[in-house]
Parts: C-alpha cells; structure tokens; sequence
C-alpha cells in the first residue's frame, strides 16, 4: 500500500483530521482534498462553493468581476459564475482549485526531473540534479516557472493519463464525480480564479466581493510576494498568510495561466495569447488587485532572432483545477433540455448575454411599427397574399414583443449598475471625510513629534488612493445615468420601481432618490450635470453614518 493510500485510510480513521505537512502541502487543514501524484507526491485542491442552482445556472451567479480604478482591460462587467460539480448538500454548484501553484516538484513527480530541468528556461535548472536533501526539498517546492504554456498542457495530459490508469481505480479515490464519472486535471477559467480570489460566497454576504483586494492593503506582505518584498525572486509556496478560502499564493509569486485566451474583456473581444492572473514578484505593490490580467504571448516573436519562439517566463507559473465535461452523458444532456425553455424565458434574459443591449433595441422596435402601415397597404392591394402576410404580421408582432422586454431588462440592469456606482461613490465620500479629520488630527501631532510624520504619510497616500476611486465610480455613474435617460420613460420608471420594491438599506435607498433625480434631470436637458450631481452626493453622504 503506498503512502499516499495509508494517509488517507489515516484520516479516514481520525474523523478527516487535517493531512500531515509535507513539501506539497506545508500548510494543511481539514478541508483539502488530496489527490496522489508519481511517488510521494500529492496535489492539494479545495472546494469553493458557488451560488444558484441547476444545469443553466440562475441569477444568484450573477458576478461582478474587474475593478473600476484597475487597467483598459479590467472594467466593470457582469458575468456568471458557476460551478463544475454539484455541492454536496445537492442544493448548489462547487469549483476546485488547487490550493497551491503547481511547483517544480509535481511537474518532476509526473514528467521527470530531466524532462524539467529540459524544459526549462532557467539557466539554474542544471543545478537541481546536483542538490540533495533539504536543499534540494527546498527547491523543488518552488513554484514552476520558466516553461512554456505547451510544457503546462502536457504535464497535465500525463498527469490525467496517470490518474486515469485503468489498472489503479484507487487513484481517483477523492476527486469529485458528475452523475458517478469523475472529473479531470485543468487549467482554470478566469472566472472561478477571480471568484476564489474575491473571497467567493462569503465575501458576496459581507459585502466586500467588490474590494480591490481581499485584504486590508497594509497587510499585503503577509499574503503576497510582489515587487517590493521579493524583487523579481520567486518563493516556496507557503509561506504567506492564505487568502479567505485557504489557497495560497493567489496574489503574487508567479503570475497563473488560465484556460481561456485572452481578450480586451473576459468573455469578448479579440482572442490572443493566454489570460494570466495574479501577479508576480515582479508586480509593484500599488498594481496588486483581484482583478489584474494580462496577456501571456504563448508564441513570442523575439526581435533579436527574428523568430516565433515558445514564451518561457521566470515569473509565470500555473495553478491546476479539477474540470468535467457539460455533457456527461444522456441523462445530464435530457435534464439540460427540460431545464433549458424556463431557463430561457425566466432566467436569460436577467444573465450577461441577455444585458448586452442597448438603444440599437429601440430603434429595431420603432423599424417595426414603420412596417406595420406597409403590410396593411399590401394587403389591401394583393388580397390574395393575405394569409401570408397575416403570418408575417405576428412574426412582427413577436419580435417587437422580444424587443420591448429586452429594453426593460435592459433599462433594470443599467439602472442597477448607476445604484452600485452610486453606493460605492457614496462610501467613499463618508470614508474620506473621516479621514481628512484623522488627517487633520495627525498634522497636529506631527507638529509635537516628529516621529508622527510617517502616519500622516499614510493617511495622505490613503486619501489620494480613494479620491481616485471615487473619480472612477463618479465617471461610470454619470456615464450609467447618461444611458438610462436615453431610454423611454415608461422604461426607466419601471427599472426604479422595481429597485424600489426591494426594501433597499438606508444608504441604498438614499442613492436610489438621488438616481431617480439625475436621471429625470439628463432626459430634461440631455446632459449630465457633473457637477451639481457631485455636490448633491457630498451633501447626503459627508456625515451619513448607515
């Protein structure tokens, strides 16, 4: 019996007591789920829950992904997220991520160290034959770098061939199953990465999905290596504070690959490369957040050379998750089908594909009713095309229903995303009141002592720091109201009312009042009165204290 099968009979025994430490896991806990690898190895993965329920996914999974304040390729947009496997309680959706980088060590267990030290770019790799004991344990739990998108892909091919030995059914003891058919090794989507890194359903009911980072920015050398505490150096996984969830390295170390190519937004524009999330030891601390992307150009071209070149990294690694197929067989494909005619009248059209919208929907439906009077004219004049034309006619008359509930939808959601820039716009306001008066406060003393200079370092970089997001959620409320007040009024009041019914907070229901204003000010006057708006904000919020 090898180790792998005596710890998990061990834990089994002990009531799923938390797996012993070891280079692959050097910080355990209860809830990981341990796959075997060649030898001794393992790889760790833990189970994040996701909102909503059945095959098509519903409105709980309804995310907000980017950062307002973050780079051309992180705005604001709504997506859904969604589980590969059934939670346990049958009630939701699960996603499983490793909870480490895949490290030098794992791609060894399954490729070979002379496949690693062959494929990689890294000018020391030769060294790591050489080395023995803790030196070698060491180095051999840092993350994988330096090898090619292509070198990632077929590690994961072999270590799904390895797992999948039919000969070893033992090996896929504890990787979650769809239906009695076990999932498969897989790079992860950029959605379950920055879900997970968000801090997920938990962070979703404390409210602070939507933060820059998921933790106080004064705190981030105890949960990432980045530029400022690392310079460009990568380290054993570990050794940080693990993000809400239990993963590790997250934000910073090495930069992950994700599933899909890149684009200008997660799921639109021009495919690229490859997405890769997190940063690195190379990213400088102010451009850490949850929701920074880049471009890895999987085929380089290299100047110098004047060639295309595989791209190998120092600071681009990967982070594995465990996948299944949509269709996994008959049964699930028959379910799909009797879900799917609700899921498209009830829950589509509130889901991103059905918010992509705009008044190009109303002009469609102001063309059909120019046709309407053209039908009755050929009707009159070809008697004998009526039947035809009639069936024409309801066709229209069809489409412009599909029309006018896709701009009420689409008028709800535009309204929604005004209310959560004007929420955000308002806490801003009231934090940076409190803090100009600790400013204040701290000139005072700095004038006593010098030694409370650096606090008011800190309170001035802090201020400019939410000015600046304040100017963004600012910029994209004014820019929401603008495209409401485009809409026909049945439409907007329709979208407040339906806000409205929804006993919003007290700080919720006080921006909700002051939308309903702008938004009948900008269909008045066709403008957007920035300034007047901003002061009425700052009136309402500057000592609002719910």
């Amino acid at each position: 019996m090898s180790v792998f099968f005596i710890l998990l009979l061990f834990r089994a025994e002990a009531g799923m007591a938390a797996p012993p430490a070891g280079p692959d896991n050097p910080r355990p806990d209860e809830a990981d789920i341990v796959l075997p690898m060649p030898g001794d190895s393992v790889m760790v993965f833990r189970k994040v829950q996701v909102p909503g329920q059945g095959y098509w996914g519903d409105e709980e999974q309804i995310i907000q992904m980017g950062d307002a304040s973050g780079g051309i390729f992180e705005g604001l947009q709504r997506t859904q997220i969604s589980g590969s496997f059934p939670a346990d309680d049958g009630r939701g959706q699960a996603i499983y991520l490793a909870k480490y980088e895949l490290t030098r060590g794992q791609f060894a267990s399954v490729m070979g160290l002379d496949t690693l030290i062959e494929a990689s770019a890294d000018p020391d790799a030769s060294q790591l034959a050489e080395l023995e004991g803790r030196a070698l344990q060491e180095a051999m739990m840092v993350p994988l770098s330096f090898v090619s998108y292509q070198d990632i892909q077929e590690f994961i091919r072999s270590y799904n061939q390895w797992l999948f030995d039919a000969e070893h059914p033992e090996r896929l003891e504890n990787i979650p199953e769809i239906d009695g058919i076990p999932g498969f090794i897989r790079l992860p989507s950029e959605e379950e990465w920055e879900f997970t890194v968000r801090g997920g359903l938990p962070a979703i009911e404390d409210g602070t999905f939507n933060d820059r980072l998921p933790f106080a920015m004064q705190r981030i050398n105890e949960y990432a290596w980045h530029l400022g505490n690392a310079s460009h150096r990568v380290r054993p996984i570990g050794l940080r504070q693990p993000c809400r969830l239990g993963f590790f390295d997250m934000l910073g170390n090495v930069q992950e690959m994700t599933a899909g190519f890149f684009r200008p937004e997660v799921w639109q524009g021009k495919p690229g490369g490859v997405s890769v999330r997190g940063g690195s030891v190379s990213t400088p601390v102010s451009d850490m957040r949850s929701s920074l992307r880049q471009e890895l150009d999987v085929y380089a071209w290299n100047q110098d050379q004047e060639r295309v070149q595989e791209r190998r990294s120092f600071n681009t690694g990967a982070r594995l998750a465990i996948g299944s197929n949509v269709v996994v067989n008959t049964r699930v494909r028959a379910a799909m089908e009797d879900e799917y005619q609700e899921y498209k009248d009830m829950v589509r059209k509130a889901m991103p594909v059905g918010r992509t919208m705009d008044n190009l929907v109303a002009q469609a439906a102001g063309q059909l009713g120019d046709v309407e009077p053209i039908l009755g004219r050929l009707m009159e004049e070809h008697p004998h095309l009526s039947d035809d034309l009639h069936t024409v006619q309801e066709f229209m008359d069809q489409a412009r229903q599909r029309l006018d509930m896709a701009q009420r939808e689409s008028a709800r959601s535009l309204a929604q995303d005004a209310a959560r820039n004007g929420v955000n716009l308002s806490v801003y306001i009231s934090r940076l009141v409190s803090l100009e008066n600790s400013l204040e406060a701290a000139r005072r003393l700095a004038e006593m002592s010098s030694r409370y200079l650096e606090q008011v370092s800190a309170v001035e970089q802090r201020i400019k720091e939410l000015s600046s997001a304040q100017k963004e959620q600012f910029q994209a409320y004014t820019d929401k109201v603008g495209e409401l007040g485009d809409y026909e009024q049945d439409y907007i009041d329709q979208a407040l009312e339906s806000m409205r019914e929804q006993e919003p907070l007290p700080r919720e229901k006080a921006v909700l009042q002051l939308l309903t204003t702008h938004v009948e000010d900008f269909s008045q006057h066709r403008r957007a009165d920035r300034e007047g708006w901003f002061k009425e904000y700052e009136e309402v919020f500057k000592e609002f204290d719910q």
